[in-house]
């Protein structure tokens, strides 16, 4: 069954006017230290900031598809953007993020989460799907 649907389109450069008004500050308030070093990577800026703005978009729509938002204890650091081994994005969640999920999941299932994540300038976008499972 699907618990939650979410969806976010981040401008671009919004994402590159924080990081140079902001800097490491909104660096390390949105993103792990996973992220920073996956966006760390890219060999220039302008992927770089890409990268930054597809992740915070994938925040953004899980936060909406879980329900709550980046308020009620969920914190942008709570959502977290990896890859699994063929590239694909593969989203996790801690602490109040955690425990928001945890409370919508049904007894007896587990949460699946499903994300996809595109960009083309000026835009980044991101869809979730939180399915629950059977156990």
């Amino acid at each position: 069954m699907i618990l939650g649907i979410g969806k976010d389109i981040v401008d671009i450069s919004r994402i590159e006017k924080a990081l140079e008004t902001h800097g490491e500050r909104f660096v390390q308030r949105c993103f792990t230290a996973e992220e920073q070093a996956e966006a760390g990577s890219k060999t220039d800026d302008k992927s770089r900031v890409e990268s930054f703005a597809k992740r915070y978009a994938a925040k953004e729509a899980l936060s909406k598809a879980l329900g709550s938002g980046i308020a009620h204890g969920v914190f942008m650091k709570d959502l977290m953007v990896s890859k699994d081994q063929y590239g694909r994005p593969i989203m996790t969640v801690a602490g109040g993020a955690k425990d928001w999920l945890d409370k919508i999941t049904p007894a007896g299932h587990v949460a699946k989460i499903h994300t996809t994540l595109t960009d083309e300038p000026p835009y980044a976008e991101a869809l979730v799907i939180i399915e629950a499972l059977p156990e």
